[in-house]
């Protein structure tokens, strides 16, 4: 067997800290020997993860870029062996709390480029490079909002529910062909850096078994990534046992 055709990659798009989605999906990867690429738009928080995670000993390596821009997209994937792609994660989606009278045009298009645009060029160039092996994993990381829009989220919502848009797209097209996409609803609060920082008192208020675990949101995501293509998943929410829905 080639060295080639032995190897096995996944791209994650998304990751900020180490304590953050992004980074637990990456170390999960890494964990089951796979070589782990990670994307973010900032070169110092990525290659500070990739150390924490074990860097080029584990097989893991930091691509700063943008999602939204096609240039980036096309130059992450040049960085990868075509034949050793089998998993890519989208985990792009900043939230922004405004009421919907004060959101500006560039915020509504800041939503959707990051969602909606970044989620299609990603997914696009990964189907690309899967398809001629006739396998391969796309997930996207969702919110209760891809399904439900509530004030003071409506242009996350919209964004979000374009993502999902785009998932069933490429799953009803390319699942036919080998490639596994699925759309991970998060319907409930990440225990991350990401809800502490910006939300700490109803992090707080939420209280033991309230927020969604990491690592085992990582779990989730390695399950549907293993799945026998007989019984795929293409749609499933998270959420703690005590969230109410």
């Amino acid at each position: 067997m080639s060295k080639v055709a032995s190897e096995r990659t996944a791209i994650v798009v998304g990751v900020g800290s180490s304590n953050g989605l992004g980074s637990a999906l990456a170390r999960r990867f890494a964990h089951e020997g796979l070589k782990v690429v990670i994307v973010g738009r900032t070169k110092e928080r990525l290659e500070a993860v990739a150390a924490d995670i074990g860097g080029r000993r584990r097989g893991v390596t930091a691509f700063a870029g943008d999602a939204s821009k096609e240039s980036d997209i096309a130059a992450l994937f040049k960085t990868v062996k075509p034949a050793s792609l089998e998993l890519v994660v989208y985990n792009v989606g900043n939230n922004a709390m405004v009421p919907s009278l004060d959101i500006t045009k560039a915020l509504f298009e800041r939503m959707w480029r990051q969602n909606a645009l970044g989620g299609f060029l990603v997914g696009r160039e990964a189907i690309r490079t899967m398809l001629p092996q006739g396998k391969g994993s796309l997930i996207y990381t969702g919110a209760t909002a891809s399904v439900r829009a509530r004030p003071p989220f409506l242009a996350f919502a919209s964004a979000k529910a374009a993502l999902r848009a785009v998932a069933q797209g490429f799953a009803r097209e390319f699942g036919p062909q080998g490639i596994h996409v699925a759309h991970v609803v998060i319907d409930g609060v990440i225990h991350g850096d990401y809800a502490q920082s910006k939300f700490p008192k109803f992090v707080a208020a939420k209280g033991d078994d309230g927020l969604l675990e990491l690592d085992d949101i990582a779990q989730t995501y390695w399950t549907l990534h293993n799945q026998p293509r007989s019984a795929w998943t293409h749609e499933l929410d998270l959420r703690p046992f005590r969230e109410q829905f």
